[in-house]
């Protein structure tokens, strides 16, 4: 597994519910140390994800962070993102 956690938002704009949820899904996956879970514990590796991202939601806007339902539009190549 990486070290590093990467940024999945840009500062300066809005947040989407899609960076949101891969966020938490990184970080659940960083705290477990799977990348997948179990068939036994998949039902707890979701609800932490879900806890995680309500709580990020919370943190952005109490930040005045605007967050749009959309997809997550990081990518990985580094070239910015993909159109909306």
């Amino acid at each position: 597994m990486c070290r590093s956690i990467k940024t999945l938002r840009r500062a300066g704009t809005a947040a989407t519910t899609g960076e949101i949820e891969a966020a938490a899904r990184q970080f659940v996956r960083k705290v477990s140390g799977y990348r997948a879970p179990s068939a036994r514990n998949q039902a707890a590796f979701d609800a932490a994800i879900e806890e995680v991202a309500r709580a990020s939601r919370r943190l952005l806007e109490s930040m005045a962070v605007a967050v749009e339902d959309g997809p997550d539009r990081w990518t990985p190549s580094g070239a910015g993102r993909a159109p909306a």
